[in-house]
């Protein structure tokens, strides 16, 4: 289209079928009828996050109307604010509205990123007629797989750290007469999330939570911590299992250091065995990071979303999709390959024909005495221990985070961590060739502990020739979850194995690095601590030491599962 004057509504009213009223802006060119790009947020549509994954002025150049919506109960906004509730039913509604408007001409997309992705999945399951392409960025499905918890631990420094930040605005709506209380709630909230990572993360019990019983913040905190690792209690939250309801093409967008990495992956090979038509690309990006660098490594300047393997920018990405969902253009997509991942190590971008890579091979890495990791199994090796005191935990350094800022996100030299007497390292001898990691990552962990219910973290590190040592992806299991759902505690002494799951990623070790594996027992506050005293989670403020044991021996064969991907 020729390039014309974008006219921009604010505050425009969008009724709900229960007579609340949500408001929108609306950016549109001056002319025509356009294909609606929708987003709806909790976060504030006029804020500059609103814009971050999409600027609503150059896709309305490009010939969209683009809405950008508040959230029931959130900013300018009417209702009430229960997070994740009744956004299916508002973003029926709002597409229905939107597809109605005299500019569109009844064809919506909608797109960006975590909450705000999820209300296209939550929508998109009801079918809306209008609703013809999406494109949710690192987003959700699965809600016991990262959002709430993962292996049965809870995501504390997440849930946190967001529900406090939610505040803000509740504080505006209950102050809204008032404006010297009003300064005075702010500044209480603002001093809570600046102690959250020196010390209000360590509070206890959970079930009594102070930085966030101290605050008019969301119930949804203690619902979880009351219900840990209940999908009844998360099913509004829950796309997982569901992804037959949506008929729409999805662009899947997520990060290597992303907290809902695995769910990316899942949306899209969920959809692909549906066989609809998705898209998938990885950059080497976290939840709020898309630039250059990531953490302390420097991915080039090809790796930021700005620029992406110095050929486009996300926005206009996002657009080549709608280009063809919604006005019909032949804009290549459908003949590329429906996977383009970054390699980290290498720094390219690389497109895939599928996930996991067939050409993939799953190997062996055994532990091995001595703090080795061999492709050797073991025979009689002695086993390693540690002591665990969750009054001293193992701090949260780098890896996929959204937490107080005190704790850095992505790739971190783990060499500090690595110092603790309670963390254990393996480590290969020096690489001799580059070997490449590109896939799901799992490990087989055989342990005895002392106590009734402990956890065990695993985490995947490039150790560079000068002995920095950079994460890659991590997990952990809560020993009372190590066969599912159902709980059972540890009989003291007794040898289990524990299947970790560290989610995926892709990396070249380069000749001369070494590939190493971390076990240790906690990672605070990015997931809360086990106090190890076997009591339903959130009861404890007695916190107690536990005796862990590593075997790695021949009946014991713990190991890590690496993806190892031949040279082309």
């Amino acid at each position: 289209m020729n390039e014309q004057k974008v006219v921009v509504d604010l505050d425009v009213p969008v009724p709900m079928r229960d007579g609340v009223q949500l408001r929108a802006n609306v950016y549109r060119p001056a002319a025509g009828r356009w294909p609606v790009l929708l987003t709806r947020l909790p976060y504030g549509k006029d804020l500059p996050g609103a814009t971050a994954a999409l600027d609503p002025i150059q896709a309305a150049r490009r010939g969209y109307v683009v809405i950008i919506q508040d959230t029931r109960g959130r900013f300018a906004s009417e209702g009430e604010f229960h997070p994740f509730e009744g956004e299916a039913e508002d973003g029926v509604d709002t597409i229905a509205w939107a597809a109605g408007l005299p500019y569109a001409d009844g064809q919506v997309g909608m797109y960006g990123l975590s909450y705000f992705g999820f209300t296209q999945w939550s929508a998109a399951l009801h079918q809306p007629p209008a609703l013809k392409a999406m494109v949710p960025c690192v987003t959700w499905s699965d809600p016991l797989n990262g959002l709430a918890f993962r292996g049965g631990a809870l995501e504390l420094g997440t849930a946190a750290h967001w529900g406090l930040q939610m505040g803000f605005d509740q504080l505006v709506r209950q102050h809204a007469t008032d404006p010297r209380a009003l300064g005075t709630a702010f500044v209480s909230l603002a001093r809570e999330i600046d102690a959250l990572g020196p010390s209000g993360y360590a509070s206890l019990p959970l079930a009594e939570f102070a930085p966030l019983r101290r605050q008019p913040t969301l119930p949804s905190f203690f619902d979880r911590v009351k219900r840990p690792m209940d999908p009844e209690a998360l099913e509004v939250l829950t796309i997982a299992g569901k992804h037959d309801r949506v008929q729409v093409p999805a662009f899947n967008i997520g990060g290597w250091f992303d907290i809902f990495l695995a769910d990316t992956f899942a949306h899209f090979t969920a959809m692909r065995r549906l066989g609809r038509p998705t898209r998938l690309l990885i950059g080497p990006w976290s939840h709020v990071n898309y630039r250059n660098p990531v953490g302390e490594l420097d991915f080039g300047y090809g790796a930021q979303a700005s620029f992406i393997n110095l050929q486009i920018d996300l926005g206009r990405l996002q657009l080549r999709w709608f280009d063809h969902w919604l006005k019909g253009l032949d804009s290549g997509m459908l003949a590329e390959a429906p996977i383009r991942l970054f390699v980290m190590g290498a720094n390219i971008w690389r497109d895939e024909q599928e996930w996991p890579l067939g050409r993939a091979a799953e190997t062996p890495f055994y532990l091995r005495a001595n703090g080795r990791l061999s492709s050797q199994a073991p025979d009689a090796d002695q086993p390693d221990r540690y002591t665990y005191d969750p009054a001293n935990p193992t701090p949260t350094c780098g890896g996929a985070l959204l937490v107080a800022p005190e704790f850095p996100i992505g790739p971190v030299d783990q060499r500090r961590i690595e110092a603790r007497p309670d963390v254990l390292t393996y480590t290969t001898e020096p690489l001799e060739q580059d070997t490449e990691v590109t896939g799901p990552v799992s490990m087989r962990l055989w342990v005895c502990s002392s106590a009734p219910d402990t956890d065990f973290v695993a985490r995947l590190v490039d150790v560079y020739p000068d002995g920095r040592a950079y994460n890659l992806t991590d997990g952990i299991i809560r020993a009372r979850y190590r066969d599912g759902l159902k709980e059972s505690l540890l009989e003291p002494g007794q040898p289990y194995c524990m299947k970790i799951d560290l989610w995926a990623t892709s990396n070249v070790f380069k000749a001369g690095h070494r590939i190493r594996l971390q076990i240790t027992s906690s990672n605070f506050p990015r997931w809360d601590r086990n106090p190890n005293t076997g009591h339903p989670l959130g009861q404890d403020a007695e916190l107690r030491t536990a005796e862990q044991t590593i075997l790695h021996d021949r009946e014991h064969p713990s190991h890590l599962l690496l993806p190892l991907v031949a040279a082309h």
